[in-house]
């Protein structure tokens, strides 16, 4: 996790940086995006479309985009990987039963000659619910050690209280 957290770091300066939130419907994207923000729990709703906010940590500007997760709009989210430098998927480790939809997803992903200078952070959200899926589980799943993946992180976390993902930040 170190070396790909401080890779990443070491290649940004005091420009503004282009990370994207992206996950099936109510997987916490929104919920982390605003943590990141604000260290804070904020109440949302299903994202329609994106949300985009500026997040400045150690004078490095991240510009998140926070992309809605609902079938509909999955067919839309290659319109926002142009020029993005971190994909950060975020998934739901208690929904077993869509855990293979975010492997289709995550393959499409993989596809794009837009992300191919991306690096990926995986969140495996919702570790704090008994019976969540480990970071392990998720990985071998998703098959993040291909040679056809990004280079990747995944992180075990919990939107709700910052656990695990503010922890990466801290770590750099």
């Amino acid at each position: 996790m170190g070396l790909l957290i401080t890779k990443l770091w070491s290649l940004f300066g005091s420009e503004e940086h282009k990370v994207i939130l992206i996950g099936l419907d109510n997987a916490g994207k929104t919920t982390l995006l605003y943590q990141f923000l604000m260290n804070e729990v904020v109440h949302t709703s299903p994202t329609i479309g994106s949300n985009v906010e500026e997040v400045t940590w150690r004078n490095i500007h991240f510009l998140m985009w926070d992309i809605g997760g609902q079938e509909s709009i999955r067919t839309a989210w290659q319109s926002y990987y142009a020029n993005t430098e971190v994909v950060i998927l975020v998934v739901d480790s208690t929904d077993r039963e869509r855990l293979s939809t975010v492997k289709q997803e995550f393959y499409k992903l993989l596809q794009s000659q837009d992300l191919h200078k991306a690096s990926l952070l995986v969140f495996a959200n919702k570790q704090d619910i008994k019976g969540s899926m480990s970071s392990a589980e998720i990985s071998k799943y998703l098959n993040l050690t291909s040679d056809k993946c990004l280079p990747w992180h995944i992180q075990g976390c919990c939107a709700l209280t910052g656990e695990g993902h503010l922890h990466i930040i801290q770590e750099v």
